[in-house]
């Protein structure tokens, strides 16, 4: 193979890993040819990826681990009920998602695919998971029910595989889905003692009122939803969500003389009507 094809296929490999193929084709001349863009004739070469593997050391949860190397990592785009911790009471499904987490990674190698943002506010390392065997972790967790989806852009690898995955074990009512503190509520059924946690809220879009910062749509009197003014480009045209029925899917926080909730991404709503 000459050299400049070989070095084409290194830059690829070294430098566009996560690209979906490189493409080759031979021309009327017998001369082949390589391109990361698909073209006429052109079939896809299949490359061996060469990956680093990492030891898990410990499971924290269903979405923390740490590796042997000492990083602690969070599994990107997704939420699982918390464990007891802290004095705080186990959440319903997080001593599952914890076990079944444990049982896939513990003493096992695995490799991290990273996104935009390498960490958060915990200095805990934002990864998605995957086993030698090619198993999306994260993915499996919310196939399985054991999580829900949580998108924080700009971190959107994998997010329209998360949302069916959700949707579908939703729909089969598996995990977390079949437990009480997993159903819907009626805005006017959130009070002081049921706010905690991960919240599926339901009501009509009232009104939107739109500040410097932030837009925010009205469900009640006591109940709305903000979206920042740098997320809106993740969302539709907010104006036409006026007068819709809505499902809201997120953390409920105390606001003046009711609650609200934040939205970063349109996966987290769903118009009912």
């Amino acid at each position: 193979m000459p050299y400049r094809i070989i070095g084409f296929i290194l830059l690829f490999f070294n430098g566009f890993i996560h690209a979906a193929e490189v493409y080759q084709w031979i021309d009327a001349q017998g001369h082949r040819h390589y391109s990361d863009k698909k073209q006429a004739n052109a079939t896809p070469l299949k490359l061996t990826r060469s990956f680093s593997y990492h030891r898990v050391k410990k499971v924290y949860d269903g979405d923390t681990i740490r590796l042997s190397d000492g990083r602690k990592i969070r599994l990107l785009g997704i939420n699982t009920p918390e464990i007891e911790h802290s004095g705080q009471a186990a959440q319903a499904g997080g001593d599952s998602a914890t076990k079944w987490l444990t049982q896939q990674l513990l003493g096992t190698k695995v490799r991290l695919e990273f996104d935009h943002e390498k960490r958060d506010k915990y200095k805990r390392h934002l990864a998605h998971i995957f086993t030698q065997q090619d198993v999306h972790i994260n993915y499996e967790l919310v196939r399985r029910g054991f999580a829900s989806t949580n998108v924080f852009p700009p971190n959107l690898k994998y997010v329209t595989q998360l949302h069916a995955a959700e949707q579908a074990a939703e729909a089969e009512n598996i995990g977390i889905w079949r437990y009480p503190d997993y159903q819907t509520k009626l805005t006017g059924e959130l009070n002081k003692s049921n706010k905690q946690g991960w919240q599926r809220i339901v009501g009509r879009i009232i009104g939107i009122k739109n500040t410097r910062k932030s837009s925010y749509l009205k469900l009640s009197g006591h109940f709305d939803v903000r979206i920042k003014k740098e997320h809106h480009q993740y969302f539709a045209n907010l104006s036409l969500l006026k007068g819709k029925k809505v499902e809201v899917r997120g953390w409920v926080h105390k606001y003046k003389n009711g609650f609200s909730m934040l939205l970063k991404h349109p996966s987290a709503i769903k118009i009912l009507e």
